[in-house]
């Protein structure tokens, strides 16, 4: 019988300046700061976000602490390790057992955008899919007008391997979709 692969993270990970771990309802007024705003949402799946939609999240989809199956995601906080502010949110999902495939995101605070938060939150998230949860490849689908997270996957070395023009009637109009990847056997030469 194969080992089944699960991620069951001990909190808070370390990063040089972060601390990524599990939401609660103490950061209710935190998540409504950004997840509320307009332009903050402007290239994400949702839209702004109500205070009882954050609460919603937190009862549901963000309850979890780890991942034991395809089909889950783990929504983390990305804290300021020396301020304690909770600077945004990053995912990380479990697509496919079978084909060990994964992506990954994260949503920040505009206060904090400029300082290499994301991507070093991504990192983190990078490293937990391929060294702990064993996935093969993980991708970064990206409105291609959110510049700033684009540069984020490039940041991380992932590959642009798609641009989907028009792909998805998104908020309204026509988004041209960029897809970045990577694979295991890559990730140790862009740690």
């Amino acid at each position: 019988m194969t080992q089944v692969p699960t991620l069951q993270p001990d909190y808070p990970i370390r990063t040089e300046r972060l601390l990524l771990r599990p939401l609660a309802d103490a950061d209710i007024d935190a998540l409504l700061s950004y997840r509320s705003r307009p332009e903050v949402c402007r290239f994400v799946p949702f839209e702004p976000m109500s205070r009882e939609t954050i609460r919603e999240r937190l009862a549901t989809k963000w309850a979890n602490t780890g991942l034991s199956d395809e089909g889950q995601e783990l929504t983390l906080g990305v804290e300021s390790a020396a301020t304690g502010a909770l600077l945004g949110d990053a995912v990380l999902f479990w697509h496919s057992r079978i084909h060990a495939g994964g992506e990954i995101g994260c949503i920040m605070h505009p206060d904090a955008g400029g300082h290499g938060y994301a991507t070093e939150a991504m990192r983190a998230l990078l490293r937990m899919g391929f060294e702990d949860l064993g996935l093969h490849r993980i991708v970064a689908r990206i409105d291609e007008r959110n510049t700033a997270s684009a540069a984020v996957a490039r940041r991380l070395g992932m590959r642009q391997e798609a641009r989907l023009v028009h792909n998805e009637f998104f908020k309204g109009e026509w988004s041209t979709e960029l897809d970045f990847a990577l694979l295991d056997h890559e990730w140790p030469s862009t740690r």
